[in-house]
C-alpha cells in the first residue's frame, strides 16, 4: 500500500488564475511564467492546462524550453535569463525561442554565430533591482549593437520591479525605465504578479504573471482568496499514529514542544523530505478532517505532529491538508518564516502527484 501522501494539481484553478491575470490588464498579452518546473507544479502539467489559452510561456532552462516544443507547444517561449554560451544558440534557433538579453556580450555572440534566422530579443534594463540588466551608462553601446546586429528581429524592452509588493511601489523604477527608453515606441514588458494586481496600469504589451498563476499571493497583507486567486496545489496526507501525552511531556526531536496539559498528538505522514519546511514552528496551521489545528514540535524527515486535543473524532486515517484547498499556502509559509514560492518549489519528487 502506498504511503498516504499526495499533491493534487488543479488544472482549472491554474487556468482561472491565468485568465484573471490577463483580465487585470486588458489589451496586454501574458507570458505564463513556468520556470522552476512551473513553481514545482510540473512543467508539462502547467503547459497542457494552458496550451489553448496562454499567449506565451516564460522560463529559464533551455532544456525545459525544448521539452515544451517537443510536447507540442507552439506559442512563443521566452528564456528569462537568455542564453549562457554560444553553444546554446543552435537550439534557440531550432526551436524558435525568444531571448532576454541583459549583457552586451550576449548580443555580440548572437551576431558572431550567424544563425539561420533572426531571433526576437527582450532587452532588460536595470532600473533598481540590481540583479541583471543594462544600466544607463551602457545604453550607447547597446543601441549601436542593436543597430548593427542582423541576428535580432523584434526588440522588446523590459525591466523587473523590486518592490511592487511593498512600500516603494513602482513609480521610481518606471521613471528610470522611461528615461532609459527615451523615444522608444516598440513593445514593452514590465508587470510581474504584484504589479498586475496592484498597478494594472503598468501592464503595457506583455505581462509576466508568476506566483499568482499558482494561487499564491505576492502580498504579505492580502490573501490569495481576497485577490480572487484559487489554489492550484493541495498537499494532503493522513494521520498514521496517535499518542496521548501528559502535561510536561515533550514531542519530537529536540523536545521543542512541552505539553501544558494532557495532549492528544496525531502523527502525519509528511516531513521535510516531502518538502514540508523543517523550520515550521509549533503552531503552524494545518487542517485535520477539514478542521483547523496546529503542528507540534519539530518537523521530522518523514513525519510531523499535530494537536488533536480538540478533535476527538480524528484518528488513524483522518485526512490532513498541509496546504492548498481550505488552507492557503501563504499562511503556512508565513508561519514558517518563508514564502509560498519556496513551499511549492520544494515539493519532493517522492510525493505522488495527481492532476485533476
Amino acid at each position: 500500500m502506498p504511503r498516504p501522501i499526495e499533491a493534487r494539481i488543479d488544472r482549472d484553478a491554474l487556468l482561472h488564475n491565468y485568465l484573471l491575470a490577463r483580465s487585470r490588464c486588458p489589451g496586454s498579452r501574458a507570458w505564463a511564467v513556468v520556470k522552476a518546473n512551473a513553481y514545482g507544479h510540473g512543467l508539462l502539467t502547467a503547459a497542457d492546462a494552458l496550451a489553448e489559452t496562454a499567449d506565451g510561456f516564460a522560463l529559464l532552462d533551455l532544456a525545459e524550453a525544448v521539452a515544451l516544443r517537443e510536447a507540442g507547444i507552439r506559442q512563443p517561449i521566452l528564456l528569462l535569463e537568455g542564453f549562457f554560451t554560444a553553444d546554446d544558440l543552435e537550439l534557440v534557433a531550432e526551436h524558435r525561442l525568444s531571448l532576454v538579453v541583459h549583457r552586451l556580450d550576449q548580443l555580440q555572440m548572437l551576431r558572431r554565430v550567424g544563425l539561420p534566422l533572426r531571433v526576437p530579443v527582450y532587452v532588460k534594463f536595470n532600473t533598481g533591482m540590481n540583479r541583471l540588466g543594462f544600466r544607463p551608462e551602457a545604453l550607447a553601446a547597446l543601441r549601436e549593437e542593436l543597430a548593427n546586429n542582423p541576428a535580432v528581429s523584434e526588440v522588446t524592452l523590459m525591466t523587473h520591479f523590486a518592490d511592487a509588493d511593498g512600500g516603494q511601489g513602482i513609480d521610481w523604477q518606471l521613471r528610470r525605465f522611461h528615461e532609459m527608453a527615451g523615444e522608444w515606441r516598440g513593445p514593452v514588458s514590465l508587470a510581474n504578479s504584484a504589479a498586475i494586481l496592484c498597478y494594472p496600469q503598468a501592464g503595457r504589451d506583455w505581462i509576466r504573471p508568476g506566483i499568482m498563476l499558482y494561487g499564491g499571493s505576492p502580498f504579505a497583507d492580502e490573501s490569495a482568496e481576497a485577490l480572487g486567486l484559487r489554489p492550484v496545489m493541495t498537499l494532503s496526507s493522513q494521520i498514521i499514529g496517535v499518542q496521548t501525552i501528559a502535561a510536561g511531556e515533550t514531542v519530537g526531536y529536540g523536545c521543542t514542544f512541552r505539553a501544558e496539559r494532557e495532549t492528544r498528538v496525531g502523527v502525519v505522514a509528511c516531513g521535510y523530505a516531502d518538502g514540508y519546511p523543517r523550520h515550521a514552528p509549533t503552531g503552524t496551521p494545518v487542517l485535520v478532517g477539514g478542521r483547523r489545528t496546529r503542528t507540534l514540535g519539530r518537523v521530522s524527515m518523514d513525519m510531523l505532529a499535530v494537536d488533536l486535543s480538540d478533535l476527538r473524532e480524528a484518528g488513524i486515517g483522518t485526512p490532513v491538508t498541509l496546504w492548498g484547498e481550505g488552507l492557503a499556502a501563504d499562511e503556512v509559509a508565513m508561519a514558517a518564516g518563508t514564502i509560498s514560492y519556496e513551499l511549492f518549489c520544494a515539493l519532493a519528487k517522492r510525493v505522488p502527484v495527481k492532476v485533476v
